[in-house]
């Protein structure tokens, strides 16, 4: 069973970096075929994909989302990071990661990190 649980700080100013991390147990992220999502949640509103890092390492990004989103991972330890370069464009979000064989269906999914946006 893969189970993943996103990991972050409680507050962010908008000029910081926002660093989040997805431990993942139960699956290597290094498995084959398996995608690493990051997906964001603004309140009230929809899903969004921002970006995947794939099994051998290989980054994909929502074109709307790419200026400031870096994907990465650490596989001696099996979790992957998500860094944004700044809050500011975006606003409060809770943000997911997720997991899947490809791009869709996301199989597995974390239960959320919220991170406020300090004014």
């Amino acid at each position: 069973q893969v189970q993943l649980q996103e990991s972050g700080p409680g507050l962010v100013k908008p000029s910081q970096t926002l660093s989040l991390t997805c431990t993942v147990s139960g699956c290597s992220i290094t498995t084959m075929y398996y995608y690493w999502s990051w997906i964001r949640q603004p309140p009230g509103k929809g899903l969004e994909w921002r970006g995947a890092i794939r099994y051998d390492g290989g980054t994909y990004y929502s074109p709307s989302l790419k200026s400031h989103t870096s994907i990465s991972r650490h596989t001696s330890k099996n979790p992957f990071s998500l860094q944004l370069s700044s809050v500011t464009p975006e606003g409060p979000a809770v943000h997911y990661c997720a997991s899947g064989t490809g791009f869709a269906p996301l199989a597995y999914w974390g239960q959320g990190t919220q991170v406020p946006v300090s004014s």
